[in-house]
């Protein structure tokens, strides 16, 4: 199992800019892919970014293209959400995910194919 903790959320102007942090302990391996979702008020949880930490390959939902960066530190186990031009559509959850996956390709999109979560970390955007 593993251990994820989510942390730097916090409330922001929009136009700003935050960055996510989370740390995975216990069992983890370089095969892992690690995934940032998102839930507002209301709405289903979403899929955000993702990196596969053997390769560094990535994956962003088309809504934050261009705004957010995924990043890996595979040495302290941490993988961070670089956020930026943030707006009120932008306010929510964030949830940091894992999975055992593949060596190659690119890290899963879908929530149902995470097997480990964190307990989420909010981020809100007043405009």
């Amino acid at each position: 199992q593993v251990q994820l903790v989510e942390s730097g959320g916090g409330l922001v102007q929009a136009g700003g800019s935050l960055r996510l942090s989370c740390v995975a302990s216990g069992r983890t391996y370089s095969n892992f892919d690690m995934a940032w979702f998102r839930q507002a008020p209301g709405k289903e949880r979403e899929f955000v970014a993702a990196i596969k930490l053997s390769s560094g390959n990535l994956n962003y939902a088309d809504s934050v293209k261009g705004r957010f960066t995924i990043s890996r530190d595979n040495a302290k186990n941490t993988v961070y959400l670089q956020m930026s031009s943030l707006n009120a559509e932008d306010t929510a959850v964030y949830y940091c995910a894992a999975r055992t996956g593949y060596i190659i390709g690119y890290p899963a999109t879908l929530q149902s194919h995470y097997t480990d979560w964190g307990q989420g970390t909010q981020v809100t955007v007043s405009s």
